[in-house]
């Protein structure tokens, strides 16, 4: 959270108040990199007032050149997405007045990136330059392009920003391994974007690697695999101060995203283990090991039926359509909904959040079922290879 709301104020405090509807999760990767590499001071967190997203609490957020550098770097990404729903003439940007008024903006964020890169001693006009080649690769891209090819500009964007936090941290020998990681970063965020929105896509006639390519979601699914292991082998290259929270985010997490992609959502550590007891490919999970159960919850045999617990009275207190809305936007940015408990922002019952859902205990629990994954349980002693 620190870090994400590092990157929103140095957005607003660079470039204004509108620049802030670009942050991301992915930009924020770029910030924890940076402060990973280098001693820990007083500094590097300052205390952000009040804000809507924070339930109006302060909140210690990051601060410095590791949050500048994700800045710049979501401006000119962000460019690049809104240039590219113009050019796929997406929802209202098909209407030529929206459509010049996006271009105007994506102009802004790019000269308003390359600024603060500048600044920062970063030139991103490799960024730049991978966004205008993407878009020729995929007017080429065919049945039997190597889908490499096509992720190809992007692993070379995220490349170039991770190897460049090890220069603002002082530590140039961290370059080489970083950009390995952010090259393979790279490669799992742009697949995972096409096997998510594959079905979408294809409704909608837009344009998508793995259906351009011809790729098959089993083929899609061993990049990414081999992806994962190697950002967990990069990482182990290079010297971190503090490395916990990188570990978490590019080892835990990221492993978590590839198995809600395929929907094959099992805890990481498990998901081996699950497998090697059912003969699945690596990474997958039983059928009906999630969601919800068949049939009615409130049925005379259901969970909610006289021999079950009867559901809860709902509130009367209710929040209207808009302000609801609201707050779970709030909610929402604020990842409130994934980790502890909120209140609905309609109903205003008590909820547990997301994490809540996965009984995966400490972060190296189980790791005696994942001793082939790479460093992932270097965060405590437990004695095992992984």
């Amino acid at each position: 959270m620190a870090h994400l709301c590092g990157l929103c104020l140095a957005l607003r405090s660079d470039h204004g108040q509108f620049a802030r509807i670009v942050t991301n999760y992915d930009g924020l990767i770029v910030s924890v990199l940076t402060e990973a590499q280098v001693e820990r001071t007083p500094g590097q967190r300052r205390t952000a007032g009040p804000c809507p997203l924070r339930s109006m609490r302060t909140a210690p957020v990051a601060r410095g050149e590791g949050a500048r550098l994700a800045a710049a770097v979501s401006l000119v990404l962000a460019s690049a997405k809104v240039r590219d729903h113009v050019a796929d003439r997406d929802g209202l940007l098909a209407r030529r007045p929206v459509a010049a008024a996006a271009r105007r903006v994506a102009a802004s964020w790019d000269r308003a990136g390359a600024r603060t890169g500048a600044r920062l001693g970063f030139d991103t006009a490799v960024l730049v330059d991978a966004v205008d080649r993407q878009t020729g690769i995929e007017l080429l891209a065919g049945p039997g392009t190597p889908l490499l090819t096509v992720t190809e500009p992007t692993e070379t964007a995220t490349a170039a920003a991770f190897a460049h936090t090890a220069v603002l941290a002082g530590k140039p020998h961290n370059a080489e391994p970083l950009a390995e990681a952010g090259r393979l970063f790279g490669r799992l965020a742009h697949l995972l974007d096409a096997v998510e929105d594959q079905e979408a896509d294809a409704a909608s006639g837009a344009w998508n690697p793995l259906t351009a390519t011809g790729t098959s979601r089993a083929e899609a699914r061993r990049l990414c695999d081999d992806a994962l292991r190697g950002v967990r082998l990069a990482l182990r290259d290079a010297e971190f101060t503090d490395d916990r929270l990188a570990h978490v985010l590019l080892a835990h997490e990221l492993r978590r995203s590839v198995d809600r992609a395929f929907a094959t959502d099992v805890c990481s550590h498990r998901a081996d283990e699950a497998a090697a007891g059912s003969g699945a490919p690596s990474g997958t999970a039983p059928a009906g090991s999630f969601g919800p159960p068949p049939g009615n919850p409130y049925a005379p045999t259901g969970p909610g039926g006289p021999a079950g617990p009867r559901p809860p009275e709902p509130p009367r207190d209710r929040r209207g359509l808009v302000m609801g809305c609201l707050v779970w936007a709030g909610l929402a940015c604020t990842c409130q909904m994934c980790c502890g408990t909120f209140e609905d922002p309609w109903t205003r019952q008590r909820r547990e959040g997301l994490c809540s859902q996965c009984d995966c205990g400490d972060c190296c629990d189980g790791c005696d079922a994942c001793s082939s994954c790479g460093d992932c349980c270097n965060c405590c002693d437990c004695g095992c290879d992984c």
